[in-house]
């Protein structure tokens, strides 16, 4: 069971430096997470951009030049279809999202010719550490690809998951699939797919994995509130993953964490060739520090 962050570095650290490209990284928040990550033994940064504002952010950072690998682009896209390239080439381990859209910087990623797709669903896998309120980490999913996931998704999206905790060393990780009640209600359909997929858990399809759903979210991380509403499991109160209906749900769920729970969190798309850093623009370097942590951990 991770704990904390800091056991998500440490597991980072032990695989070496990455080299990790981004492509528009005009932004000072986005150059101090990069720092934040150098110290801590993690990545070699390659930037691609304007060259100018680069060195200034750098400058201003505190950092030298030296210590970063610098190419020129004309734009933002020209910068990302580089970076994607320079990983899909070998040349680079991981890529962070720069100054681009969310929308054209997953265009890029999934374009079928030089993109960085393998066949698998993407989709995105927040990681949330949240002080003093849940007494482990809790991956949330999906938070930031797919809209309004079907069944047949939903299975896909959670065995993504499934198979980022193994990697992190969980034999039997604990899943709630999320609803806004704990009973098959016919006019909503996050119900009728989670006990569809808590079925197929029981039966053996996910392998070592307890699954549980629908439940609310009380029930998720309280076991008091399962003694309260009677509901007894081995997820009450100890979920690893958060399973959510929608994207709307895991986006407005993860930021109400971070701005009302203090939490700390780490984001990453996986089912590309490499695990792809994809932040927002409004997260704090601690934060970019934690989903580059992440994307290596899990390499």
């Amino acid at each position: 069971m991770l704990k904390t962050f800091q056991d998500i570095i440490e597991i980072a650290r032990k695989k070496g430096r990455k080299r990790l490209v981004v492509g528009a990284p005009h932004a000072l928040p986005m150059i101090e997470g990069l720092k934040m990550a150098m110290e801590e033994g993690l990545i070699q940064p390659i930037l691609i951009g304007d060259t100018n504002k680069i060195r200034e952010l750098i400058k201003s950072a505190g950092m030298e030049e030296k210590d970063f690998v610098i190419e020129k682009a004309r734009d933002e896209y020209e910068a990302t279809i580089r970076a994607v390239e320079l990983v899909r080439n070998g040349e680079a381990d991981l890529i962070l999202k720069g100054k681009i859209g969310t929308p054209d910087f997953l265009r890029i990623i999934l374009n079928k010719e030089r993109g960085l797709r393998t066949g698998k669903i993407l989709s995105h896998i927040a990681l949330h550490e949240i002080p003093g309120k849940y007494h482990k980490l809790i991956f949330l999913t999906d938070a930031g690809m797919n809209i309004r996931p079907d069944l047949e998704m939903k299975i896909k999206i959670l065995e993504n998951c499934l198979e980022i905790t193994r990697k992190l060393g969980y034999d039997r990780p604990k899943v709630a699939i999320l609803a806004s009640i704990e009973t098959i209600h016919p006019d909503m359909p996050e119900t009728l797919d989670a006990a569809a997929i808590s079925k197929l858990a029981d039966r053996g399809y996910f392998g070592n994995v307890a699954v549980d759903g629908p439940l609310g979210f009380d029930l998720a991380v309280s076991r008091e509130s399962g003694d309260i509403k009677g509901v007894t499991g081995e997820v009450i109160g100890d979920a690893d993953i958060m399973l959510v209906p929608d994207v709307a749900t895991g986006n407005i769920m993860s930021k109400t964490m971070i701005y009302f729970a203090d939490a700390l969190v780490g984001g990453i798309v996986v089912g590309a060739k490499v695990p792809v850093v994809l932040l927002s623009r409004s997260d704090t370097p601690q934060m970019k520090l934690a989903s580059i942590a992440f994307a290596i951990s899990v390499s």
